[in-house]
């Protein structure tokens, strides 16, 4: 496939503007990963205490506040005013498909916990394909299945690769978790943890990660794999970083530092005023607005918080049982936000190559 065709999938963002955001997302993203790496591979890990940093710091630094300006990008991808048509829609879409979600979690946490862990896969891996295809210039992405593919292996990373290096903390959490609602019900989530079915998941998706990185190699030409390489660089480091990094600090880290950065600088492509900023030089301002601009959501989302800890029947009593309410409001606002973000694509043509 040629780069013209590849470029069809995004419309928005000046040739200038977006080499900045790229350099930021993968210089950041990629910094994050190795600091965490080095460090860990140098001291060990951190005492638990610490390692919940990341995640609280998500509440105001780039994580809760990266799906905040979801009244916004479609109306700005579409290069149409944001009206109050446009806010009611995708309100009332927070307000059915969060609260259904969140019944789901009250009556039945087991599978609300595994829908979360599939929703998060599915999210974070499309989040990582943009990327590919308007940051990184991915080529050989040339058709749905072979995006399909990179979606299912950069959003499993997160999710499955922990699972295989750290079975007892992600178990933890997701006991935890779970028993917020019914204490009883996370014996249900035993056997996924059992090693059987964690060197099945370990070959399986090991062989779908060698098959996806094969596969694009083979679809490039000898003098272009540039764009190849850095998906190479990314996923094994990927790889390398959630089998190193205790779980819940390397999603915490990867939460902000990579999947919302990514995010947010999608956002500020699509929005007029903040794309000149970039393309000028002037990151500050285009910050300073999308701060501006989801400042009031993200205040909203602390409110959904603060619903969630008076609705889950047991009162959390320790660090962890407040993380794990902070879990479930991301898991409830997640969902409804991948709406908006699968419109945003659809908008964008990411499935329509």
């Amino acid at each position: 496939m040629s780069r013209e065709m590849s470029r069809r999938c995004v419309v928005s963002g000046s040739d200038r503007s977006r080499r900045r955001v790229a350099r930021l997302s993968l210089g950041v993203g990629l910094l994050s990963l190795a600091v965490a790496v080095s460090v860990t591979a140098l001291v060990g890990s951190p005492p638990l205490p610490y390692q919940y940093v990341p995640l609280a710091l998500s509440v105001v630094v780039l994580g809760l506040p990266h799906g905040a300006v979801d009244h916004l990008v479609l109306p700005r991808a579409r290069g149409e005013p944001v009206t109050r048509r446009s806010l009611a829609l995708v309100g009332l879409l927070y307000l059915f498909v969060g609260t259904a979600y969140a019944v789901l979690w009250l009556l039945a946490p087991v599978p609300a916990f595994v829908l979360f862990i599939l929703i998060t896969l599915v999210h974070w891996g499309q989040g990582d394909v943009y990327a590919l295809l308007e940051f990184v210039r991915a080529d050989y992405l040339e058709t749905r299945p072979s995006r399909l593919l990179a979606l299912v292996v950069r959003g499993g990373l997160p999710m499955l690769v922990p699972l295989v290096a750290f079975p007892a903390q992600y178990a933890f959490v997701a006991e935890t978790i779970v028993g917020l609602f019914n204490p009883d019900a996370a014996a249900a989530l035993e056997p996924v943890f059992s090693p059987a079915a964690r060197t099945a998941i370990a070959l399986g998706f090991g062989a779908l990660v060698a098959f996806a990185l094969l596969r694009g190699f083979l679809r490039t030409e000898p003098g272009g794999r540039g764009p190849w390489l850095v998906d190479v660089t990314e996923t094994l480091g990927l790889v390398v970083y959630f089998t190193v990094v205790p779980p819940i600090l390397a999603i915490g880290l990867y939460f902000c530092f990579w999947h919302s950065l990514r995010h947010i600088l999608r956002t500020m492509l699509v929005d007029a005023v903040a794309s000149t900023a970039l393309e000028r030089g002037a990151i500050g301002t285009a910050w300073r607005r999308f701060a501006r601009d989801s400042a009031p959501l993200t205040v909203g989302g602390l409110i959904v918080l603060v619903g969630i800890w008076f609705i889950v029947p047991q009162t959390p009593a320790s660090v962890a049982d407040v993380l794990a309410v902070y879990l479930v409001t991301i898991a409830v606002l997640t969902l409804p936000h991948v709406v908006v973000v699968t419109l945003l694509d659809r908008e964008q043509r990411v499935w329509s190559p």
